[in-house]
């Protein structure tokens, strides 16, 4: 029976077939251990030399690692394996032989690693990563298609950005100025006029010259926009989402959450509600905590928003900015004007930043006023403002950076291991 290293619960105490890699082997006399692996899952393969041809054995001792094999085997429950099974090998066959491959099990530096990124997303550890991202992914279709948003594909190539073009990387397309999209927000608020709520899924690009932990060049974005939402409504969708996605990880990746170490009671924790303190109150915050360099319109930097995510047990909003540290989009406070009502999800554990909201600017005077006072081409945007013109109405939406959020589930240390080819300030290969 063919089957594969995800599947071999099914077959217990039956004869299988796996097509696997030679993660790592070890032998001892007369026993040979074989760490394998298929892309589904890892798992032991034992060769016991009285149990098997000579031939068996002697291969089995001698295969190299990553040199690819059909194995056969039977299927044994073990509890003190990982996965819960291991194989007894009862004859395997080659299918290529892996010559010196480069990344042994000893340690390397991550610049080695980088450079051979096509090869380290086969270890244990980045499997496990690229696991819980495709569970957040996954989960993040099934929560939006159950709350009736209907999946919108914004251009990746723009003539205009959201938060102007400074950080923008610029193209020529044909004889025009084009640019890599940083957000695909504006066109998905005209997505939400004519669908009512939708979402978008996509690579987003900042040619910002950052090389923190959090930061990456090319990046994936999670961004709804909710026809008639307003702000708190908009809040509860964040923090629903975000619940909905960390107890998806609890439940479908506990083999990967385990072989990465993740401290899984944080995680039970994320559920909502979450707590909500305003810009005011986390100015107030950080200077009783000692960071007097801090005033009234300063933005926070991952010191500040660290400091106060280490408050919480849970993810929290910090809302209500002032008016000059946001983008041009964002709808006033109607009580305080120099404050937007906006929110900045910061995750616990140091993580950061993961979401960015607000309700949006449904005025055409002032969405004009807006772009007059960001020094923004209003020709530009004259496609985006005519949804103030035609039939507007209070609209919200936020965008949710992928890596960060999987950075935090999977509590690695690093987003260039929670995206499988990073691209960063100094690194555009492999």
């Amino acid at each position: 029976m063919k089957t594969t290293i995800n599947q071999v619960g099914q077959f217990v105490n039956q004869e299988v077939t796996i097509g696997a890699w030679i993660a790592n082997k070890r032998s001892s006399g007369k026993i040979a251990f074989l760490q394998l692996r298929d892309g589904t899952g890892f798992i032991q393969g034992v060769v016991v030399k009285a149990e098997v041809e000579e031939d068996v054995f002697k291969f089995a001792k001698s295969i190299t690692q990553e040199s690819s094999v059909y194995i056969t085997g039977k299927v044994r429950a073990d509890e003190r394996a990982p996965s819960g099974y291991e194989l007894t090998i009862t004859a395997m066959e080659l299918i290529h032989e892996a010559v010196d491959y480069p990344i042994t099990p000893k340690e390397h530096g991550t610049e080695f690693l980088m450079d051979h990124r096509h090869l380290w997303i086969r270890s244990k550890k980045q499997h496990a990563v690229l696991k819980i991202r495709n569970e957040i992914i996954r989960a993040t279709y099934e929560f939006f298609n159950k709350e009736g948003f209907v999946k919108v594909d914004p251009p990746i190539l723009t003539g205009s950005a959201p938060e102007g073009t400074s950080e923008l990387f610029a193209t020529k397309y044909f004889d025009e100025d084009a640019y890599l999209s940083q957000s695909g927000q504006l066109y998905m608020e005209a997505a939400a006029m004519a669908l009512g709520r939708v979402f978008s899924f996509g690579p987003t690009f900042r040619a910002e010259k950052s090389k923190t932990r959090r930061h990456l060049i090319e990046f994936w974005m999670i961004e709804p926009e909710m026809a008639f939402v307003e702000f708190d409504e908009n809040l509860e969708i964040q923090e629903q989402y975000v619940s909905y996605i960390a107890q998806s990880v609890l439940e479908n990746c506990q083999l990967e959450l385990k072989t990465l170490g993740r401290n899984q009671e944080s995680l039970q924790k994320i559920q909502a509600p979450f707590p909500r303190i305003t810009y005011d109150e986390a100015l107030a915050f950080l200077h009783k905590e000692g960071f007097d360099d801090i005033e009234w319109g300063d933005d926070f930097g991952s010191p500040h928003e660290t400091a106060i995510a280490n408050h919480y047990d849970k993810p929290v909003f910090i809302t209500h900015y002032p008016t000059t540290l946001k983008p041009f989009y964002m709808q006033p406070d109607s009580k305080r004007e120099e404050v937007v009502l906006c929110a900045d999800l910061i995750a616990p554990e140091g993580y950061g930043e993961i979401i960015g909201g607000s309700e949006r600017i449904n005025n055409l005077e002032l969405l004009e006023q807006r772009l007059n006072e960001h020094q923004l081409d209003p020709k530009a945007y004259e496609w985006y403002a005519e949804l103030r013109k035609y039939g507007s109405v209070p609209h919200s939406g936020f965008g949710l950076g992928l890596e960060r959020t999987v950075a935090w589930m999977a509590g690695v240390e690093h987003v260039r291991e929670t995206i499988p080819f990073p691209r960063l300030l100094n690194r555009l290969y492999p």
